[in-house]
This record gives structure tokens, C-alpha cells and sequence, in this order.
């Protein structure tokens, strides 16, 4: 692996892309560090270490690298683009012109991605308002932050040239990723995201060595690294497997050609849906939990408010039932939303294409909707496992699980990890080399 790395360093082209790839990278860590304009950054450093993780601000927080809970200049992170990218997605199902675009090949992608960046530009207007407001009420911090004044001034001036800045922010980042996307190696957004939580993999594991002294410190650290592999090359063996369906096609004549009567399949992966069910299923839960933060009026008297605090944290038994329940919900609803077998056999049948056994047309789509239910049954109790082991494993151990160590973490960094590997892979093999997947 590291002889092929030396060959991809070797051949001109792709050591650029290498290198243009890791600077922006670089470049995207760099911003993470550089403070909004009118943030006390001392004042941030204090709140740091006392701030609670279990909101739906944390969530931001780790795709952002920590770069949240600094008020830096990337605050917000990638965050406001994979939220509006999953409704424009979303909104294909309810808005008949946004499907029509997705069947117009390159020109109504274009125009959907669009769509996508006018909605990203709009969703980190509002999440930088709401970060700013959180970030004066000490909310963003747990509530640890209210006798702490980490905004010099917060006049309407200064509010709106922080909001403006995290914008532009969250502008720069879709751009950058974008560069990465045409001109790099792998997916550009993929790849931000995968940074943001890589940085903070040291710290935590620092964290994880100081807990309970030096001897218990090390035991945890052992337990959780051995897990952490163990778990990881589990993720990659589920993420590798598929259900290969074959698909053959009847030969037929145009003019003098012959077109057809080969053999294929079709690869349906065990975990169709990726890492979107775990998204979707933390962000729902910690918005109880965030709203318990704004409400500062007899806080200890309220039974709700109590009832909250106790059960929706992440190592709460009705938590951990309720984010199962969540994760197994969106995963069924978010692959039937992307993966439809009616146009897949529609158009199987449009080009002489037939699963052996099966009649083209509907008996097709009936047969695919059979087996996407019963692939996706285990697909959905592997997310919901792979989620909860690291939950479980830190209330066994006491260890606090304000860390980049979730279910969400391990299945993007897999994800991403696979796939830029085959990219370099398949640039490397066109260049008649050896590659990492033998």
C-alpha cells in the first residue's frame, strides 16, 4: 500500500491532485481556527471545556471540527449544505419539476445543484442566527456561558457582520469542496466532512487517557481503540457487500448491428440508505434536549423539562431505544424515497433488459420492492447496532461522550475512506499500476 502510494506521488498528474486535495484540505482547517468578528475567543476557550455536548448544535459542531464552539469564521461547517441537499432530494417525491430536472441527465443536475446552493446560502442565514443567539443566551454552551460575555458587542451591527461572516463562511467551504469535487481526488464535501472529524480523533483520545487516573485512563483507552477497529472492520465488510441481481439482455437488430444478449446485474447494497437514517434520527432527538436550554424559569419544578434532561441524553436507556427505533424508520423511508423499482424496471424493459425467471414491467418492480424490503430489514439493524455500540460502550465506562466517536462518525469515515481509495484506485489502473484493492 504505501509502494502504490509512492507510484500515485510518482505520476505527475495525480500527485497534483493529491497535493490540491490536502492543501484544501489544510486551507479548510485553517478557517476553522479564525474567529468571527466580535467573539472573545478567551472567553470561547473557558466555555469549551465546560460545555455539555447533547444538542442539535453538537451535531454541527463535529462536521465543523469543533470550529462551532469557537465562533470561528467555518462555524457552521458543511452542515447547511447536506441539510439542503437531503430536501432537495426530499422534494423530488412533492415537486413534479424537481423529478422532471433529475431525468434530464446533465443539464436538470446542474440546474437541481442550483437549487441547492441558493438553499444552502439560505439555511446558514438561519443557523448562523441561531448559533449567535444560542452563543448570547450561553444555550450554545449548555447554559455554562451565561455570566460569560463572549461577544464584545452585540448591537444590531455587530450581530449582522457575524452573520454575514459565518455565511460567507459556509459559502467558501460549498466552494472549496466543489474544487476538490473537479480538480482533487474523491468527493469534495465527503472529504471536509471527513477532516472535520478526523481532527478531533486526538484530542478525544487524550481526553479518554486523562479520565480516571493513569491506570483506568489506559485500560479505557485500549477497550475503545480495540472496539473501534473491531467496528470499523465490520462497517467496511456490510458497506462492501451487495445483492447482485442478474439482468440480462435480449439481442436485437439496428441496421446491421447487433446490440444486446449480454449478462449483468444489479449491485443493491445491504445499507442503501448511508449514514442519513443516523442524521436524521440524532438531529430529532437532541431537539428536546436543545429546548430544554431556552427554558430558564423554574427549571427543577418543571416535570417535562426534568423528564428531558433525564432520558434524552445520549447514554439514557430511552434514548438509545428511541434512536434504534428512529434510525430503523428513516432507513426503510429514505430508501424507498431514493431507490424507486418502478422507473428501475421501466427502464429495464425500455432497453431489452430482464431479471431470469421474472416477466418485464410490473412482476419486475413487484420482485425489486421484495428484495429492497428484505435487504434493507438488516440494513436498518446494522445502522441502529453500529450507532449504539459506541453509546453503550461509554456508559460501561463512564467515559464522557462529548467525543467524534459515534455511529455517525465511524460510518463517514468508512464511507469516505472507501471511496477515495477507489478513485485513486481507478486512476492508478488507467495508468496500467497497481492499486490499493487487489
Amino acid at each position: 500500500m504505501l509502494g502504490t502510494f509512492a507510484k500515485a506521488f510518482r505520476t505527475p498528474d495525480l500527485r497534483r491532485k493529491l497535493l490540491f486535495t490536502m492543501g484544501i484540505m489544510v486551507l479548510f482547517r485553517v478557517g476553522s481556527f479564525i474567529p468571527t468578528p466580535g467573539v472573545d475567543y478567551q472567553a470561547i476557550k473557558q466555555l469549551q471545556d465546560q460545555t455539555q455536548g447533547d444538542s442539535l448544535l453538537g451535531l454541527i459542531n463535529l462536521f465543523s471540527g469543533g470550529a462551532l464552539l469557537q465562533l470561528s469564521v467555518f462555524a457552521l461547517g458543511i452542515m447547511p449544505y447536506i441539510t439542503a441537499s437531503i430536501i432537495v432530494q426530499l422534494l423530488r417525491v412533492v415537486i413534479p419539476r424537481f423529478e422532471a430536472l433529475h431525468k434530464e441527465g446533465q443539464a436538470g443536475q446542474s440546474k437541481l445543484t442550483q437549487y441547492t446552493r441558493y438553499l444552502t446560502i439560505a439555511l446558514a442565514v438561519l443557523q448562523s442566527t441561531m448559533v449567535i443567539t444560542t452563543a448570547r443566551t450561553g444555550a450554545l454552551f449548555g447554559g455554562t456561558g451565561t455570566d460569560v460575555q463572549v461577544i464584545y458587542n452585540d448591537g444590531p451591527v455587530t450581530v449582522t457582520l457575524m452573520i454575514l461572516t459565518m455565511t460567507a463562511g459556509t459559502g467558501l467551504i460549498m466552494w472549496l469542496g466543489e474544487l476538490i469535487t473537479e480538480k482533487g481526488v474523491g468527493n469534495g464535501m465527503s472529504l471536509l466532512i471527513f477532516t472535520s472529524i478526523v481532527a478531533g480523533f486526538p484530542g478525544s483520545m487524550a481526553s479518554i487517557l486523562q479520565a480516571g487516573g493513569t491506570a483506568s485512563g489506559a485500560s479505557n483507552f485500549v477497550i475503545v481503540l480495540l472496539v473501534f477497529f473491531l467496528v470499523i472492520g465490520a462497517v467496511v465488510f456490510v458497506e462492501q457487500s451487495q445483492r447482485r441481481i442478474p439482468v440480462q439482455y435480449a439481442k436485437r437488430m439496428v441496421g446491421r448491428r447487433t446490440y444486446g444478449g449480454s449478462s449483468t446485474y444489479l449491485p443493491i447494497k445491504i445499507n442503501m440508505a448511508g449514514v442519513i437514517p443516523v442524521i436524521f434520527a440524532s438531529s430529532i432527538l437532541s431537539l428536546p434536549s436543545m429546548l430544554t436550554q431556552f427554558v430558564r424559569d423554574d427549571q427543577q419544578g418543571n416535570a417535562v423539562v426534568r423528564w428531558i434532561v433525564t432520558n434524552f441524553h445520549s447514554q439514557a436507556g430511552v434514548y438509545m431505544v428511541a434512536y434504534a427505533a428512529l434510525i430503523i424508520f428513516f432507513a426503510f423511508f429514505y430508501t424507498a424515497i431514493t431507490f424507486n423499482p418502478d422507473e428501475v424496471a421501466d427502464n429495464m424493459k425500455k432497453y431489452g433488459g430482464f431479471i431470469p425467471g421474472i416477466r418485464a414491467g410490473k412482476p419486475t418492480a413487484e420482485y425489486l420492492h421484495y428484495v429492497i424490503n428484505r435487504i434493507n430489514t438488516p440494513g436498518a439493524m446494522y445502522l441502529a447496532t453500529v450507532a449504539l455500540i459506541p453509546q453503550i460502550l461509554f456508559g460501561i465506562l463512564k467515559i464522557s461522550n462529548n467525543m467524534p466517536f459515534g455511529g455517525t462518525t465511524l460510518l463517514i469515515i468508512v464511507g469516505v475512506g472507501l471511496d477515495t481509495v477507489k478513485q485513486i484506485e481507478s486512476q492508478l489502473q488507467q495508468r496500467h499500476y497497481e492499486g490499493f484493492l487487489r
